[in-house]
C-alpha cells in the first residue's frame, strides 16, 4: 500500500479509501443491497490486511447501522491509532424540524451520536454531507471548530457542493480563525468529470485533499455494457446518476475495457488508475461486496498510464448535467 498527505496536513491515508456505505442492515437503508454485518467483517479485515487504513461512512448509512458494523470491526481488528476514520453529517436521522441539517444543534448532537455508534471518543475526519441553504456558513464553520477543539474530531471536510459555496465556507473559516476543511469529496469519475471545471482547481490551489466517491461511477466502467448486476438492477440513486447519458458514456466505458484488455488487466486497474493521476486525487473511496472487488482495486495502485492513454480515455466526454447536490 501507498501512503500519502491528506491536502496540507500531516495526515497519512492510504491512497484508497474504503467507503462503508454497501455495509449495513438492508431494512433500514434505501439500497437492498448492502452488505450485513457477517459480510462486511471479512471485507474490512482483508482492507486492513492489505494496507488500506482510511474508511469512510456516514450517519445516515442505512440508519446508522453502518457506523455501528464499522465501528465494531475496527475496534476488534485494529490499532485505532492507525486508523483514519471519517464520517458524515447531514441527512435526516430523526423526524422532527430539527432532525438533519448543519445547524449547531444538529451538528453537535450528531458527532455525539456517531461517536456512540462507532465504540470511538473520536473521529480523525468528520465530513458535512451536504451544503445546507437553510443555516448560515458561519453557524456551521463555528459548529465545526467547537466539535474539533474539543477533541471529538481531528479534522473536517466536506462533500459534493458548487465550487462557490466552498469557497465561501473557507473563507468564513480563514475570516474567523476557523478550522479550514482539509478534504473534498466530491463525484468524479471517468463519466462524470464536471469537477474539472471549478471544484479541482480550487481545491489545487488550495491545499485541499479529493477524496472522489463513485470512482466506478457505481460499476459501470468495469463490466460490459450489457451486463448487470442487482446493485444496478435496483439502485435508483445510480439510475439517476447515470442513465440520461448511458449513450455518451457508452464510448468511454469501452475505451477503458479496450485499454485493460490490451494490458491484461482488469478495468477497475484502468479506471482508478485515471483518478490516482490526478494532481489533487489523494485517495479515491472504493466500494466493496466482494473481497475480489477490494483485491482488484489495489492492484490498481501498480498502473500508470501513459499521456496517449490519458487523452484516449478523456476525449470522448461530453458535458454532463449536474448530478450529486443542487
Amino acid at each position: 500500500m501507498e501512503y500519502v498527505k491528506l491536502g496540507n496536513t500531516g495526515l497519512d491515508v492510504s491512497k484508497l479509501c474504503l467507503g462503508c456505505m454497501s455495509f449495513g442492515v438492508a431494512e433500514r437503508w434505501l439500497h437492498p443491497w448492502v452488505l450485513n454485518e457477517e459480510r462486511t467483517r471479512p471485507i474490512i479485515k482483508k482492507a486492513l490486511e492489505a494496507g488500506i487504513n482510511f474508511f469512510d461512512t456516514a450517519n445516515v448509512y442505512s440508519d446508522g447501522t453502518s457506523e455501528e458494523i464499522v465501528g465494531r470491526a475496527l475496534n476488534d481488528y485494529a490499532n485505532r491509532d492507525e486508523v483514519v476514520l471519517a464520517t458524515k453529517v447531514f441527512f435526516p436521522m430523526h423526524d422532527g424540524p430539527n432532525g438533519s441539517g448543519l445547524s449547531r444543534k444538529a451538528i453537535l448532537s450528531e458527532i455525539d451520536n456517531s461517536l456512540k455508534r462507532l465504540g470511538t471518543d473520536y473521529v480523525d475526519l468528520y465530513i458535512i454531507h451536504r451544503w445546507d441553504y437553510d443555516t448560515p456558513i458561519e453557524e456551521t464553520m463555528e459548529a465545526l471548530h467547537e466539535v474539533v477543539k474539543s477533541g471529538k474530531a481531528r479534522y473536517i471536510g466536506a462533500s459534493a457542493m458548487h465550487a462557490w459555496q466552498f469557497q465561501k465556507a473557507l473563507h468564513v473559516a480563514e475570516k474567523n480563525g476557523w478550522t479550514r476543511f482539509v478534504s473534498m469529496q466530491n463525484h468524479l469519475n471517468l463519466i462524470y468529470r464536471e469537477e474539472e471545471r471549478e471544484m479541482l482547481p480550487l481545491c489545487r490551489e488550495e491545499k485541499i485533499a479529493v477524496t472522489p466517491y463513485s470512482p466506478l461511477a457505481s460499476g459501470r466502467l468495469t463490466r460490459d455494457w450489457s451486463e448487470t448486476t442487482h446493485r444496478s438492477e435496483t439502485d435508483q440513486i445510480q439510475k439517476s446518476k447515470y442513465d440520461a447519458t448511458a449513450e455518451a458514456d457508452r464510448l468511454v466505458v469501452e475505451r477503458v475495457a479496450a485499454i485493460a484488455e490490451k494490458r491484461g488487466v482488469p478495468r477497475i486497474h484502468i479506471a482508478l488508475a485515471w483518478l490516482l493521476q490526478k494532481e489533487t486525487v489523494a485517495a479515491p473511496i472504493i466500494g466493496a461486496t466482494k473481497i475480489s472487488h477490494l483485491e482488484d482495486a489495489v492492484g490498481a495502485l501498480s498502473i500508470k498510464l501513459s499521456p496517449e492513454e490519458i487523452n484516449l480515455l478523456e476525449e470522448p466526454y461530453v458535458p454532463h448535467q449536474i448530478v450529486g447536490f443542487k
